[in-house]
């Protein structure tokens, strides 16, 4: 384990914590945990609030985070043990929203070409091998979610990594539902084009929108109860955005219909997915519309032939940072993502790095937004996760640097306050 040592003597470091709180101590019997560190970074969902601290100490208490200020500044309350992490850094734990390594095997039934109802949490086995090698990374929290064959895939599910149980791990389901346009359901039996697709996709929509709808007006006593339909269920958590639409879409064209389909003429909650070769064209559009782009795994539209030039429909030519591109286009919330396994989920720190090594802003911990409390915004849960504000669930990582440094290395992560990982016993990456 770190090495680490108790302090009982409240005020070893004097005065009170940045955000000016009171920190109350535990009651008899309870303890807390005190993490003393190089850098703190906060990533507080306000980008305009202070996003890192330095000489912190991160204060935990039932697993939350109470308190993150300068050590000099703050009160250690009595009975809290004391981490010394000497230069090391905290972040809070990384969020990945694209992920298929949560289980067996991936969903990807395409019997039918829109399948709402499909569940990928049947197949999610807790902190299996490949979550441990994320886990190692600092990823803490996947959106798992079914594969693309079909334009309407089924329900994901928000899972934390580092935890055993089902019911433990378990954030949140249905965590979203895995709508796919374009580059994998074109080929659904004898092949479909674009205008058939978004016909299927909207019709799809249309009819759980309007099934939710029903129920909503039962609920108000507007109406009477409907027949339940375990296909369009989840419609009914879009509607009062307790889940959100997350679509892989790529390509100007697909990413311009995902925006005015899906959020402009449907009003349904919506964030997007890979979104690359040329779908930052659209970034000025989601920005207006309250759009995240989560991108990846292509962190660049590199020069390409004139056939693949015309097979995408793009209208630019030339290298391009896929990040770089939303964020010139003005579209402030962008994360990133590995697509895992296509790309490994220990890699998704490395992806933040290829969008700043190409062009992607990081004076304002752009970078390491966009790993944690950017996708936590996304998925409306950055109460809980994503960041080190106070009461969100401690979820924690001690890393020797900057996030999207790839020299980083990730030495210690705690999920809801309980120590996960710890490099020195076993460094799986």
């Amino acid at each position: 384990m770190l090495r680490s040592f108790t302090f009982f003597l409240a005020g070893l470091f004097g005065g009170t914590h940045a955000a000016g709180q009171s920190i109350e101590a535990g009651a008899p019997g309870e303890s807390g945990l005190a993490l003393r560190c190089a850098k703190a970074l906060v990533c507080s969902p306000d980008p305009g609030d202070v996003q890192y601290v330095d000489n912190a100490l991160v204060l935990v208490r039932e697993g939350k985070i109470q308190a993150v200020g300068p050590a000099r500044e703050m009160e250690l309350p009595a009975g809290y043990e004391l981490i010394d992490l000497g230069d090391r850094w905290v972040m809070p734990g990384i969020v990945e929203l694209h992920c298929h390594e949560g289980g067996t095997y991936d969903i990807n039934d395409v019997v039918y070409l829109a399948n709402p109802g499909l569940r990928v949490a049947t197949s999610i086995v807790p902190r299996n091998e490949r979550l441990e090698r994320g886990l190692a990374a600092g990823v803490t929290t996947v959106l798992v979610i079914p594969g693309s064959g079909s334009n309407v895939g089924g329900h994901g599910i928000l899972l934390k990594t580092g935890l055993r149980e089902f019911e433990q791990a378990r954030l949140r389901d249905p965590g979203s539902l895995k709508v796919a346009q374009w580059g994998n359901p074109e080929s659904w039996t004898i092949g479909v084009g674009m205008t058939f697709e978004n016909w299927n996709t909207r019709h799809t929509l249309r009819r759980g929108s309007a099934y939710a709808r029903r129920w909503e007006a039962f609920e108000e006593g507007r109406g009477p109860e409907p027949e339940r339909n375990i296909q369009f269920d989840i419609f009914r958590d879009l509607i009062a955005n307790r889940a959100q639409i997350s679509t892989h879409t790529q390509m100007y064209q697909v990413v311009l219909m995902t925006l005015t389909m899906i959020k402009g003429e449907l009003g349904l909650p919506v964030f997007l997915d890979h979104s690359t070769i040329g779908g930052w064209l659209a970034g000025g559009l989601a920005q207006e519309m309250g759009v995240s782009a989560i991108v990846g795994p292509r962190s660049l539209d590199p020069s390409a032939s004139r056939g693949m030039m015309n097979w995408s429909r793009n209208k630019h030519e030339g290298m391009r940072g896929v990040a770089a591109g939303y964020q010139e286009q003005g579209l402030e919330n962008i994360g990133f993502n590995t697509d895992s396994p296509v790309l490994p989920q220990e890699s998704l720190p490395l992806q933040a790095a290829m969008g700043v090594r190409y062009g992607f802003e990081d004076t304002s911990l752009e970078a390491v937004r966009g790993l944690t409390v950017v996708p936590a915004m996304t998925v409306e849960l950055s109460e809980r996760i994503g960041s080190l504000t106070p009461g969100c669930d401690a979820d924690l990582v001690v890393i020797s640097g900057h996030p999207a440094d790839p020299r980083s290395w990730v030495q210690a992560v705690w999920i809801e306050g309980k120590q996960v990982y710890e490099s020195e016993e076993a460094r799986l990456w």
